[in-house]
Formats: C-alpha cells, sequence, structure tokens
C-alpha cells in the first residue's frame, strides 16, 4: 500500500487517475454504442442531463479527469501570473475550460491528460539526467573507524578530526581525503576520476573519500573531512553547474516569455475574425512552446552529468557551448605533454683525465646548494650510482640565466649552459658546443660542466613524454580543433624536438608568464575559441584570458575544481578531446531539439489552418515532440566507449624512457 502511496503522490499520480477516468468513461459511452472520441459528445454551452444514463456518465467522468489533471495546471498558471510570468500552463489551462465551456468534454480531458503525462515525463527525464549528482551523494561514506586512546573506535564520517588516523579496511568506503601512512591496497576511484580500475595505494599516497577498498588494509592521516573533502567539492560543483543556464537557455526562455502571450493573442484575434471557438482553443494547444522550453535544459543536464561520471567537471550550460566552439587548444609543456619528472639521460666525458663517475660526482656536488629543478636528477642519478653528494659547498653562486657556480673544497665547479663558459672566462669547450647542440637536437637539457675553469663534460636531462600525448593531438583534431599550439619557457631547440615527436601544430617557446598571455590574446584576435591547458601556477593569467581554462588532475587541488571553466579529475590527457567531444554531441542535441520543438510548432499550424488537427491531436503531437526532445537528450547520458584497448602498446623500453627535454635556463 505503502508503495501505492508513493506512486499516486508521485508525477505519475495525476496522469494515472486521470487516464482511468477517460477510461472508465470510455467505456460507459461505448456500452450504448457511442464513439467516446466523437460527434456523439459534441455539446453546446452547458452539461446535458436528459440523455442515456451511461452518456451523462461518461460526461461527468470526462469532466472529472479534466478537473483532476487540469487543476494542477491551472494552479501554476495562477502562481506563475502573480509572479509576473505567463506560463505554458496558462495556454493549457485557457485551452481546457473553453473546452469544457462549449461542451468539448472529451477534448479538455484529453488535453489536460496528456499535458500531465508531459509533466510527468519531464520530472522523470531531468531526475534521470541528474542521476550523477545523485549517485555521487550516494558513495559519500556515512561512518569512519578511527583510532582514539589505541582502540578502533566507529563514528560518523562528519566527526572524524584532523590529523587523526582513520582505518580503512577492505569493502569499507574512505570517509575522509587523506595521505597513507602504513599498509596497501586497492581503492576504486571511479568516483572521483571516472577510472573504473582499482588504483594500488601504499604509504605517501593520496586517498579521497567516497571511494572503495577493493582489497587491503590501509592507515590513512585525515587532511580533508567534510565538505573540504574532493567528493564534497565536486558534488557542489555539478549541482551549480547543472542548474547554470547556458546562453542560448536563456534566449529561449526570454523568447517564450514573448512567445507564449503571442500566441494568446493570436488565439483571440482568430476567434473574434473568424467565430470558431474550437479552432482558437485549438491554435491555443498547439502553439505551447514545451518541447521548445525543455529542449535546452534537458541536454544541458544530460551533458554534464554524463561528464561527471567520466571525472570530467564543466563549470555550467555557458561554458559547456563555449567548449563546443573550441578552434585551438594552448598546451603548456612541463607536466601537460611531459611527466614534469626530469631524469638524467646523457653525461659526456670531454676531460679523458677523468671518467663518467668524475664529472656527474662533480655536477651533483656543485647542484647541492641549488634550487633549480634540474638539480634534483642529477643529485638523485648520483645516489643511484653511488656517488651522493655529500655536503653542501661551500660558496654556492647562482648566476641568473646561466646556471651555478659552486666552491667545493676549494675547487670551483661550474654548471649550466654555454654562455656560462663565457662568463668564467673560459675560451676552450673541448668540443661542449657540438656535444650541447647534439643533445638539445633530442629534445633534451644540455649542461656543461667545469672544474677550475676547465671543461670537463657535458651532462643532459630529460623529462618523460606523456606515452598518450600524441594520440591526444590526434584526437584533438578529430573533434575539430583546428590549432594545437604548445607554450613553453623551454629553449626553441628543445620545445621543437617535443613538438615534432607529439604533433602539435605550432611552438612558442622560451616563454615567459605573461608571454603566454599575450599567445593567448593573439590566437582569440586571430577569431579562435582557445582553450589553455595548464597547471593554473605560472600559467594563471592565460588560463584567466582563455575562452576555456582547463585543469588536469584537479583530484587534488581544491581550488582547480573551483575555478577552472573545465577540471579533469584524473591526470589522462585523452580526457581533454573526450570533454570537447562530449561538449559538441551536448551543443548538436540542444539544435536538434530546437529544430524538432520549431518544427512541431508550425506543422501543427499548418494543420490546424488546412483543417484535420483537433485540440486533442494537436496536444498529442506536441505531448509526442515533447518525449523525443527528451529520449534524443538522453542519448547523452550513454557512456562512449574510449578505444582504448586497440591502441598499440610501447616496447617496455621506448615506454620507460621516452625522453623530451626539462625545464631548463640554468
Amino acid at each position: 500500500m505503502s508503495a501505492l502511496t508513493r506512486w499516486l503522490r508521485g508525477p505519475w499520480g495525476t496522469p494515472l487517475v486521470a487516464g482511468l477516468l477517460i477510461v472508465v468513461a470510455a467505456i460507459f459511452s461505448l456500452s450504448i454504442g457511442v464513439n467516446p472520441f466523437g460527434a456523439g459528445h459534441q455539446h453546446g454551452i452547458g452539461l446535458t442531463l436528459d440523455g442515456p444514463a451511461a452518456l451523462v456518465a461518461a460526461d461527468l467522468l470526462m469532466i472529472a479527469a479534466a478537473l483532476v489533471a487540469g487543476i494542477p495546471i491551472i494552479l501554476k498558471a495562477v502562481r506563475a501570473l502573480m509572479v509576473k510570468v505567463i506560463a505554458i500552463d496558462l495556454l493549457v489551462a485557457i485551452a481546457a475550460v473553453g473546452a469544457l465551456l462549449i461542451g468539448q468534454y472529451w477534448e479538455a480531458a484529453a488535453v489536460t491528460f496528456l499535458f500531465a503525462i508531459g509533466h510527468a515525463l519531464e520530472a522523470g527525464t531531468m531526475n534521470r539526467t541528474r542521476s550523477a549528482l545523485a549517485e555521487l551523494v550516494a558513495v559519500a561514506p556515512d561512518v569512519a573507524v578511527v583510532m582514539r586512546e589505541g582502540e578502533q573506535v566507529e563514528i560518523s564520517a562528519a566527526q572524524v578530526l584532523p590529523e587523526e588516523t582513520v582505518l580503512v579496511k577492505n569493502g569499507a568506503k574512505v570517509p575522509v581525503d587523506g595521505i597513507v601512512i602504513d599498509g596497501t591496497g586497492a581503492l576504486d576511484e571511479a568516483s572521483i576520476t571516472g577510472e573504473s580500475i582499482p588504483v594500488e595505494k601504499s604509504t605517501g599516497d593520496q586517498v579521497f573519500a567516497g571511494t572503495i577498498s577493493d582489497g587491503g588494509f590501509l592507515q590513512v592521516r585525515a587532511t580533508g573531512i567534510g565538505a573540504d573533502t574532493t567528493l564534497a567539492r565536486i558534488i557542489h560543483r555539478v549541482e551549480e553547474a547543472q542548474d547554470a543556464k547556458a546562453r542560448t537557455q536563456s534566449f529561449m526562455e526570454r523568447f517564450s516569455t514573448w512567445y507564449t502571450p503571442g500566441i494568446i493573442l493570436l488565439a483571440l484575434l482568430t476567434g473574434l475574425i473568424t467565430g470558431n471557438v474550437v479552432l482558437a482553443l485549438t491554435l491555443l494547444v498547439i502553439g505551447c512552446p514545451g518541447a521548445m522550453v525543455i529542449s535546452i535544459p534537458v541536454s544541458i543536464v544530460a551533458g554534464i552529468g554524463r561528464g561527471a561520471k567520466d571525472g570530467i567537471l564543466i563549470k555550467g550550460g555557458e561554458y559547456l557551448e563555449t567548449s563546443a566552439k573550441i578552434t585551438a587548444v594552448a598546451l603548456d609543456k612541463t607536466g601537460t605533454l611531459t611527466e614534469g619528472r626530469p631524469y638524467l639521460t646523457d653525461v659526456t666525458v670531454l676531460d679523458p683525465a677523468l671518467d663518467r663517475g668524475d664529472v656527474l660526482g662533480w655536477a651533483a656536488r656543485a647542484e647541492a646548494g641549488s634550487e633549480h629543478p634540474l638539480a634534483r636528477p642529477l643529485i638523485d642519478a648520483a645516489a643511484a650510482e653511488g656517488l651522493p653528494a655529500e655536503g653542501l659547498p661551500e660558496h654556492t653562486e647562482p648566476v641568473p640565466g646561466k646556471g651555478i657556480v659552486a666552491i667545493l673544497g676549494g675547487r670551483r665547479v661550474a654548471v649550466g649552459n654555454l654562455p656560462l663558459l663565457a662568463a668564467e672566462g673560459i675560451s676552450e669547450d673541448r668540443g661542449a658546443a657540438a656535444e650541447v647542440d647534439r643533445l638539445a637536437g633530442l629534445g633534451r637539457t644540455p649542461m656543461v660542466v667545469t672544474l677550475d675553469g676547465r671543461v670537463i663534460g657535458v651532462v643532459a636531462v630529460a623529462d618523460r613524454l606523456r606515452t598518450d600525448a600524441k594520440e591526444m593531438i590526434s584526437r584533438l583534431h578529430a573533434t575539430g580543433v583546428k590549432k594545437v599550439i604548445m607554450l613553453t619557457g623551454d629553449n626553441r631547440r628543445v620545445a621543437e624536438a617535443v613538438a615534432a615527436e607529439v604533433g602539435v601544430d605550432e611552438v612558442r617557446a622560451q616563454l615567459l608568464p605573461e608571454d603566454k598571455l599575450t599567445v593567448v590574446q593573439q590566437l582569440q584576435g586571430e577569431g579562435f575559441t582557445v582553450a589553455m591547458v595548464g597547471d593554473g601556477v605560472n600559467d594563471a593569467p592565460a588560463l584567466a584570458t582563455a575562452d576555456i581554462g582547463v585543469a588536469m588532475g584537479a583530484a587534488g587541488t581544491g581550488v582547480a575544481i573551483e575555478t577552472a571553466d573545465i577540471a579533469l579529475m584524473k591526470d589522462d590527457l585523452l580526457k581533454l578531446p573526450q570533454a570537447i567531444g562530449l561538449a559538441r554531441s551536448t551543443v548538436s542535441v540542444m539544435r536538434q531539439n530546437i529544430a524538432i520543438a520549431l518544427l512541431t510548432v508550425v506543422a501543427l499550424l499548418a494543420g490546424v489552418f488546412a483543417g484535420g488537427v483537433t485540440i486533442a491531436i494537436g496536444m498529442l503531437v506536441h505531448e509526442g515532440s515533447v518525449l523525443l526532445v527528451i529520449v534524443n537528450a538522453m542519448r547523452l547520458l550513454r557512456r562512449r566507449r574510449e578505444q582504448r584497448s586497440d591502441r598499440p602498446a610501447a616496447p617496455s623500453g621506448s615506454r620507460a624512457r621516452r625522453s623530451v627535454e626539462a625545464t631548463q635556463s640554468v
């Protein structure tokens, strides 16, 4: 009984009751051989009570059906009028009341019944398209097991304290954002990144609230609790995005505020000129812009919901529309096309009295006092080869734009680019210039090493190119992006080597943050709609200026989730063309839906004036167009099959050490 009560109180309760009344009325009419939907029920003004009892009962039931389905419509129309809005409900309410007054009981029942079905369908569809949000809320953890005074205590997830140790057992939900301090396990992070394959976690790894343990045991130090978790920020972002209106949606709503009273005026003039009340009422019904009004919001909600399920957070309808127009993508190199973790690739010995260990050892010890990003790969490589950089240099002097000079045990060591040799007064390079040129041509960052005023060798570092960078560029072109441009602060030779390997269309090298901003503005001046992908730190000006700012790997960055126009939760390059493809698909569906709605209204108007379209038929076709628009938008909810499985795997050796250069202007 409770299930039936819930059903009757839900959006389908009204059309169900009205439909049953119409069916019973039809049975009464058919019992005496009268077509319940034909001329046998045409009356003048007022209800005729002197006919056959079955026919009178049928009429009363039709009136009851019209009232059951029509009263909620009238109430909505009145509420809208109270806030000075002429809604679609007003058209249907006037048509239904008019049909009742002229004895068109079946038409009144039909038009309100079909409109009620339309409302139920719309409500059900919007709930379905918002399922992404419901699923995110559903994965939010309720309880947590924490260690307090040496004992395991089960508490509400909201009661966990910052820095408290939380235990995550097999099958449990992670209740907080945090860092693993002990244990190993596998977590299903689909709710955060959209990736269905469990991710192995161990000490030092970051975990997110709402992810589920697929095995193992983890001890986690809580860093984000309640509203401060990544999951909570995602829910908030999706909630706001689904309610944010696209420019087209706002235009359609403004259009309908003029269109609806226009239809009422047209119906009134038609009735006065022709004297045909039925024709005027029919115009009211077939002029309903219901499909037109729902065509855009249902598409946007479905598109944003689909993106959220795939780990793509789009800020709102306006950004979705803009993303569909993207024609140029600007990519930061380091950390986007590359992994952002440089490593040692070459050690070239140029002093016959020394060996590889000597050159690398001197370079690593000199860099021990440096804060430059390329110091760490030299130090790590030296340590791995048993050449640890013990202690710090007695003196370290950075040479801006050239490198570093250090004093080690009274000996002067310099590590940097070729201009550093001139600064050190070294004229004999022992072939260093040729070696530097060769290594730079391979996409590596070379550094000359000198000892007491003489060149002893060249070391080179490189960043690993992401394995899917080339495919990402190819997919961007396939989605309709005309230009992919790489922006980097590195030297041109190195940047061009990277560009040649991944297939970008244009390279801008040796750029400062403000130069990247200038490039974005130039692209916009050339008529491109620009998306900028970066880390949001030194790229902040360019990201803010671009038509669409994209943050990658935003799961660990709360600021990126809140501020980026598109936040890709997983650090996956292929999510970028997927996001643009989703935006284009959504806008395409929006346009299809608008066309369906407009063509339906035009066809019905032509049918009315040509004859043959009644109030009931008009409403039936109208609701059919609403259903068609809904079904079309629902296609966006289907998961797109990403063709990752059929990509050829790179050979293990090349995959592990694909080298491109790293940031360097030592």
